[in-house]
């Protein structure tokens, strides 16, 4: 594995362009840079205008951002995707599983393959679903599985998203955007649709109702306009003709949840949460939210309401957790991992701790609970003082933190003043399970807008990309 020089996924070696990169090379050596400037600027005004934007906390309340679009997709080859659609599949169905066995037999743990204290005594475990059977037996209804590549084309997973994973409305509208500027470039190759998302994500969410329920009534509850994903949330609702609430919205009586409506009250089935664990329920959880729905989680632990994802998944996506999820694939399907984990350093454990406090400018060190590319130390950009600062935080309690090496993520074309140039790329690939897995293919390309730059989340000044999976 080769993580010190990066892919790119445009060009081999030699300079040449990689077949399926052909007529988007043509297309950009016909096309006048000026015609292309023109259209990245009206994309940037349409999005304005439809208002996908996002909130950036810790800026002056109420701050909103555009997502930065980059005209030039990430294009992948079908049997390329059909190798990472199957190594997705794979892990998904492994967490689902782990998850299921931690708040019932724990067998994984009686085993000895994950260390007990590490999901037992982690603050994402919730002791209230302990023993609850949930519908299906899934818990991550929704997942995006963030992709990276290191230097020799190879796939690695870089994190799981469990909990309430967004980005999947970028991916509906710059497949859009795209589709409307450059229709010509749709015309040179096969490429497979994304747009019947929002069906496939309504089915599985149908999928999971209580079993008793024929025709499922299903809403999307969002914390509200100030958070940082509320035009997905609406942009969802919309796109499957469903009820977008807040908690105020809905009340619990009998242990059954009802949606208040125009008409009286309105029995639902299947609550779509956008909304921490911590906020879901002030009577089961922090009794200060003001966002969630007093008796919640008895009306989900009575099975009167199915919540996706379920309350508790945080404990399969925690970077701490993250080491194991190979060793689950092992143990409950039997099978070796499709996908690889970046190699990761355990700083709870001695010889890692060392290793990683000696090679600090080298590595990359989260906290193992963080989020967004937030409190992050990316060792070869940091200053000296930055590295001081950051190894007293670890030494102080090294269990909070992981290391990786530094990921030379793979390189894509984007449109910059200058022409074209490359930046850094991920991959976050949406994973539906319900009755089944099912994914779109592709997902949202997220890319470093900042020459040499390796953070791509949007929060810290990443854009997106439309991504195209050839059929």
């Amino acid at each position: 594995m080769s993580f010190d020089s990066y892919y790119n996924e445009m060009y081999l070696a030699d300079g040449k362009v990689r077949g399926h990169y052909q007529p988007l090379a043509d297309w950009i050596a016909t096309t006048p840079p000026e015609r292309i400037r023109q259209m990245r600027d009206a994309a940037n005004m349409l999005f304005h205008r439809v208002g996908i934007t996002f909130a950036v906390y810790g800026e002056e309340a109420g701050a909103e951002r555009l997502i930065p679009f980059d005209m030039l997709p990430h294009i992948i080859p079908g049997e390329e995707w059909r190798m990472l659609e199957n190594g997705l599949r794979q892990r998904v169905k492994a967490l689902n599983l782990f998850l299921h066995d931690v708040y019932h037999g724990q067998e994984i743990l009686k085993a000895g393959k994950i260390p007990a204290d590490r999901i037992t005594g982690n603050r994402q475990f919730r002791p209230e679903m302990v023993g609850l059977d949930v519908p299906t037996g899934i818990y991550a209804h929704i997942a995006g599985v963030d992709l990276v590549r290191a230097g020799a084309g190879e796939y690695y997973v870089l994190e799981d998203n469990l909990r309430t994973p967004s980005g999947v409305s970028y991916m509906l509208e710059n497949r859009k955007m795209m589709m409307r500027l450059v229709p010509e470039l749709f015309g040179r190759q096969p490429v497979a649709p994304v747009e019947h998302y929002p069906d496939l994500l309504l089915d599985t969410l149908r999928a999971v109702a209580p079993s008793h329920v024929e025709n499922p009534v299903v809403v999307i509850l969002t914390p509200g306009q100030f958070n940082s994903a509320y035009f997905e949330h609406a942009f969802l609702a919309q796109q499957m003709g469903i009820e977008l609430v807040e908690g105020a919205d809905l009340f619990v009586s009998d242990d059954t949840v009802y949606m208040r409506t125009t008409s009286g009250p309105q029995r639902v089935d299947v609550v779509y949460r956008r909304i921490d664990d911590d906020f879901l329920d002030p009577k089961a959880f922090r009794p200060d939210s003001m966002l969630g729905v007093p008796g919640l989680v008895e009306a989900y632990r009575r099975g009167r309401v199915t919540l996706c994802n379920a309350i508790g998944t945080g404990v399969a996506d925690d970077k701490s957790v993250y080491p194991f999820v190979p060793e689950m694939i092992r143990f409950y399907l039997g099978e070796e991992p499709l996908l690889g984990n970046v190699p990761t350093y355990q700083l709870n454990i001695k010889e890692d701790l060392d290793y990683t406090l000696a090679h600090l400018s080298e590595l990359v060190v989260k906290e193992v609970h963080g989020s967004g590319g937030y409190g992050m130390l990316i060792g070869p950009t940091s200053s000296e003082r930055d590295r001081e600062a950051y190894r007293q935080r670890i030494l102080d309690a090294p269990e909070n933190f992981i290391s990786q090496p530094t990921l030379a993520l793979s390189t894509c074309p984007i449109f910059v003043d200058q022409g074209v140039a490359p930046r850094h790329i991920d991959l976050r690939p949406f994973v539906l399970s319900g009755k089944e897995i099912v994914m779109c293919p592709g997902g949202l390309t997220r890319v470093a807008l900042r020459e040499g730059s390796l953070v791509v989340n949007s929060s810290q000044g990443g854009g997106t990309k439309d991504t195209w999976v050839l059929e």
